[in-house]
């Protein structure tokens, strides 16, 4: 995947003319929150595609991640503005189905941005990465690290106590690639292996992914391997850790590929991460909104897949055999892109 940085002048220029511009086609952006870098760099995306297209582009989010209700008053707001289509990325996968489906009732095509909803064909299309691709490569990749895995102790960092389908799909996929049987693949936490030492939430933040990595410590303060939901969660784990003297016998592993988690990669606080392109991921979904504005074409998934894949490079300053890896430097200049 060939991606280009727009710059911050760039996105300042396209921000003010995508809703000035003569539209072809109305879209609305509905993300968990407003402050999350991975959701900053979408709006980026969106409004610069937008802007590009002249297509008319509203944007919403919620107050914090997990704020459904926001997410339903924007879907309604939405929806009583008439527009072609709506990018959602969904704090609460199953309970805001029934509103994407008034929605698209109401002929508007909708389409998830990296968070399927429960179940999947609720949206019309998803543009994602594939989150249990992106969990297998960092399992794989800390499996191989380790060497000899049979001593492994194993944290995990979840999201929150909603079990959205990216988070499940993350977990259950690194747990798959470091060889750990699951059990219900739709949810975390049914698994029998002793090597885990227990899941806790972090909220996707640095204070949580703080206090949840203390928690795990408190269970079994002897954990090697921490997986995260995402980077934030990653760097509270690292604090605390560094607060109990383990900082440098801890693998952690994660998902995002932001640029400050790349910056985190270099400085050994993550040793890898699986990283993802939000900005093209957003930037596709406004194209394909166009698109049905214009023709009343769908977007069609990936072959062999239920989801439209935006891709995923695995990225580490640790390399290992055997895996397809992107060096610190190549996450750098990808960094959401």
């Amino acid at each position: 995947m060939n991606l280009k940085k727009a710059g911050l002048a760039g996105i300042i220029a396209a921000a003010a003319t995508a809703g000035t511009a003569s539209a072809e086609g109305s879209v609305c952006l509905i993300t968990k929150d407003a402050t999350n870098p991975f959701f900053v760099k979408m709006a980026q995306g969106a409004f610069a595609k937008a802007a590009e297209l002249g297509v008319e582009l509203r944007s919403y989010a919620g107050k914090f991640d997990g704020d459904h209700e926001t997410q339903v008053s924007a879907i309604e707001t939405c929806v009583a503005a008439g527009v072609d289509g709506i990018l959602l990325v969904a704090s609460d996968t199953k309970a805001i189905t029934s509103s994407v489906q008034q929605a698209r009732d109401a002929g508007a095509v909708v389409i998830a941005l990296d968070t399927p909803l429960d179940p999947i064909g609720a949206a019309d299309m998803t543009f994602a990465t594939d989150n249990f691709q992106a969990g297998v490569l960092i399992g794989e990749w800390a499996a191989k690290t380790m060497g000899d895995t049979s001593d492994a102790k194993i944290g995990l960092l979840n999201i929150n106590v909603s079990q959205p389908t990216v988070g499940v799909l993350r977990n259950q996929g690194f747990l798959t690639g470091f060889g750990v049987d699951i059990g219900d693949p739709s949810k975390w936490g049914d698994e029998t292996d002793s090597r885990i030492v227990g899941h806790e939430l972090s909220n996707g933040n640095a204070e949580g992914g703080r206090e949840g990595m203390e928690n795990l410590l408190a269970i079994n303060p002897e954990i090697n391997v921490v997986y995260t939901i995402n980077e934030p969660a990653a760097a509270g784990a690292y604090e605390a850790l560094k607060s109990f003297g383990r900082e440098d016998d801890v693998l952690i592993v994660s998902v995002d590929g932001g640029c400050p988690g790349v910056q985190d990669v270099a400085a050994g606080v993550i040793g890898a991460t699986a990283q993802q392109y939000p900005l093209a991921m957003a930037a596709l979904g406004v194209e394909a909104i166009a698109t049905y504005a214009a023709t009343g074409e769908k977007p069609a998934a990936t072959e062999g897949k239920e989801f439209f894949d935006t891709g995923v490079g695995l990225v580490t300053g640790s390399p290992v055999d055997g895996l397809e890896q992107l060096s610190v430097e190549e996450g750098a200049n990808l960094c959401w892109g």
